[in-house]
């Protein structure tokens, strides 16, 4: 399986200036730490919770196609622009966008075959491929406020507390209250 980034959101879900305002920065100094912070805290954010927080476009490859329907491994999703199949001469096919469907409301989002029989690629090596969107939406707003607060709560814990593990206290991944504001987002499993 090979899941690669192929369109970066176009902006953070927390800006510069409000990053600067959450801990109480004022100048320019720390400008460029502050927005490496602002990137690491929503990779991190996004990785934790399998979320794509701003709109960013994927590639998920794979080699076969778990009986009708696939389940993706971010969300939301906010469309699918195409699942094509790999020819023998490695050339992508792009399939009929009436051949599948998009479950976008199940946790975790999924893609359903409807009608028709799968389809075979001409190889058994990353023989699928879809193309999709995931995300919240384009705009910072369009995060739910409490993953922006989550992410501001890091920038200022990394931002303070700048080496890895403080000698004589305990470690921990991330800050209880960024814990609170996060677990709502997670799938739970029965």
């Amino acid at each position: 399986m090979s899941l690669n980034l192929t369109g970066a959101p176009a902006l953070e879900p927390v800006s510069l200036v409000e990053a600067k305002a959450h801990v109480r920065v004022d100048g320019t100094a720390e400008d460029a730490l502050l927005s490496s912070l602002i990137i690491t805290s929503r990779l991190q954010v996004e990785a934790m919770l399998g979320l794509a927080l701003i709109e960013q476009a994927w590639t998920w490859r794979f080699d076969t196609w778990p009986e009708r329907v696939v389940t993706f491994p971010l969300r939301p999703i906010l469309g699918v622009a195409a699942v094509r199949l790999q020819n023998s001469d490695g050339s992508l096919v792009a399939v009929p966008a009436t051949d599948y469907r998009l479950d976008g409301q199940r946790q975790p989002p999924r893609l359903v075959w409807v009608n028709v029989d799968l389809p075979k690629p001409g190889s058994t090596v990353l023989g699928y491929a879809i193309d999709f969107t995931a995300g919240f939406g384009a705009a910072a707003s369009d995060v739910p406020a409490p993953l922006r607060q989550a992410i501001l709560l890091l920038v200022a814990h990394w931002f303070e507390t700048r080496e890895p593990v403080v000698a004589g206290t305990p470690s921990t991944r991330f800050p209880e209250a960024v814990q609170g504001l996060l677990d709502p987002y997670r799938i739970r499993r029965l």
